[in-house]
């Protein structure tokens, strides 16, 4: 017999997500102080042991000096910056090794002992599928920045990498609300429209912060609500052809950010009094609206602040708060109460 529901399958879920949000959290330290680039190679399996000796030291910082980062922004680097730098992005691979085996593990065991339902271990493995191919896209990631003439990782494959980090985040917490309910049947409401189009916008907002890290837009125009004294700055559209000014633009990228925070703002709220009535919506919506409103305050504070580190870390684990919490205004919204 197989069981629908298990406590440990649940657990386990529980502590994929909170090491999913942990990633997210030190790739988003690892980009900000731009240590990604300080591992050359992608070794997976020897590359889970940092340098053992000095001499392994002054060769890895010797493959770092190659590459065009290194002259153009850590030309004075000593080897102690070098370990700094280098144990940030070796930290961040290392706990992506442990994700792909905490998941993958515990995948196979439970499988083996009929903890996982039946029609439904398919998603199970696509999870373990996704968090290989994040592996590659990182590496993908960090390649684009040891080539010629790049100084940083491209912001397109950053916010491809994020973007799918926050999709297996998604996945994991949507996958551990099936296995809690029993696998019941779902039963949506009218409104799930407006719910599903709520979590998109939070999805477009959140690449639209990797645009932000990989440009490093945050650090212009650090005043607020205008930029340089204009609604809309000067610099707009400069670059041709126009479409490049959305994602290459950091004018156009922060621009962009901050109006979409808006529309998402008043868009929760239309969705909130559209939901006041449902008693099982209307108190994910209120929890939803508290994080995006935190959340807005937060991207306030940074961008006067012009980004530093702990800021700009605090705004991404909100966004990782209010990317959940819409996510659960969806899964209420499955009931008609």
């Amino acid at each position: 017999m197989i069981e629908t529901r298990s406590k440990s399958v649940e657990i386990w879920l529980i502590f994929m997500i909170l090491l999913v949000a942990a990633m997210i959290v030190v790739g988003g330290a690892t980009r900000l102080t731009n240590s990604g680039l300080s591992i050359t190679e992608w070794a997976p399996i020897r590359g889970a042991l940092p340098p053992l000796s000095a001499e392994a030291w002054v060769a890895e910082f010797e493959k770092y000096k190659l590459i065009p980062e290194f002259e153009a922004e850590h030309p004075d680097m000593d080897l102690a910056g070098f370990k700094f730098i280098y144990f940030w992005e070796w930290g961040h691979r290392q706990l992506g090794r442990f994700i792909g085996l905490s998941f993958t593990l515990p995948f196979f065991w439970f499988l083996a002992k009929g903890k996982l339902a039946i029609g439904h271990r398919w998603k199970f493995f696509s999870i373990a599928l996704l968090i290989g191919v994040q592996g590659a896209i990182g590496w993908w990631m960090v390649y684009s920045g040891l080539q010629e003439g790049m100084v940083n990782v491209s912001q397109y494959r950053l916010a491809t990498h994020l973007g799918m980090a926050f999709i297996i985040l998604g996945a994991l917490y949507w996958l551990y609300k099936r296995q809690r309910s029993g696998w019941d049947r779902t039963n949506y409401q009218h409104g799930r429209v407006r719910t599903l189009l709520l979590a998109g916008l939070v999805y477009l907002q959140i690449i639209g912060g990797a645009f932000m890290a990989g440009t490093h837009s945050g650090r212009t125009y650090n005043e607020w609500p205008l930029m340089d004294g204009d609604l809309i700055p000067a610099g707009y559209g400069i670059q041709t052809p126009f479409w490049r000014n959305l994602f290459e633009n950091p004018a156009a990228i922060q621009f962009n950010h901050r109006t979409l925070a808006y529309v998402l703002l008043i868009f929760a709220i239309w969705v909130g009094l559209s939901f006041r009535r449902s008693r099982s919506v209307q108190p994910a919506m209120v929890i939803f609206g508290g994080l995006l409103g935190l959340q807005v305050a937060l991207g306030i504070w940074t961008l006067l602040a012009a980004a530093p580190l702990n800021l700009s870390l605090l705004h991404q684990f909100t966004s990782i708060l209010v990317f959940l919490a819409v996510i659960g205004v969806n899964w209420r919204s499955r009931y008609t109460v």
